[in-house]
């Protein structure tokens, strides 16, 4: 902005998020609670330090529905979303199924003893929730379970050559860095994926 450039800055609370849950946890509240008393603080910090959102706001508004149900129906129209199962960890114990967050265990690859089911920060690794050894519910310490459940996906596959196309020309007209561009050419050379939506 300060360099003329026509930019939109956009930042908020997200209410469904795992970071969230977790916290409420902690703290003995609903998410809903959590996000009311940090989306306060969070507002006048950023105010303070004289931060200028273009919109600061929270998942849980209208509008923010409204854009994820027409996004959700538009792949559905074009016929973009397909069903397949995951192996989800649930604990028995607490009778949830668990975010791969809530999932903790020794790392496979550095043999720390405090990964979790997302990313080893011993190592810096991505994880899976099935890749831990001994596996537990952060909750409670149960072994939990890992069983089939059925979600959504984005059929990344079948747009691959639609986004190989917008890839070649927004790389170069967006000024993206050689980073970005790696990485994208990387992923799409592996060949993208079904992305879990659910």
């Amino acid at each position: 902005r300060l360099r003329g450039n026509n930019t939109v800055y956009v930042c908020g609370t997200d209410e469904y998020g795992t970071a969230t849950e977790t916290k409420a946890l902690q703290e003995g509240k609903t998410p809903q609670e959590i996000c009311d008393f940090y989306h306060k603080i969070h507002k006048e910090c950023y105010e303070w330090f004289d931060c200028d959102f273009d919109y600061f706001g929270r998942t849980t508004t209208q509008q923010q529905t409204n854009i994820c149900q027409d996004i959700f129906l538009k792949l559905k129209e074009k016929n973009l979303l397909i069903e397949n199962t995951l192996k989800q960890p649930k604990c028995e114990a607490c009778d949830r199924f668990l975010a791969d967050r809530f999932v903790t265990g020794t790392c496979p690859h550095c043999q720390s003893t405090d990964a979790r089911g997302d990313q080893c920060d011993g190592c810096d690794k991505l994880l899976e929730p099935t890749d831990l050894i001994n596996p537990q519910c952060q909750l409670c310490k149960a072994t939990p379970i890992f069983t089939d459940t059925k979600h959504l996906f984005l059929d990344l596959p079948t747009l691959t050559p639609e986004l190989e196309a917008w890839f070649e020309k927004s790389s170069v007209n967006g000024n993206w860095s050689n980073n970005s561009i790696q990485t994208t050419k990387t992923w799409i050379k592996q060949g993208l994926k079904p992305r879990c939506i659910t």
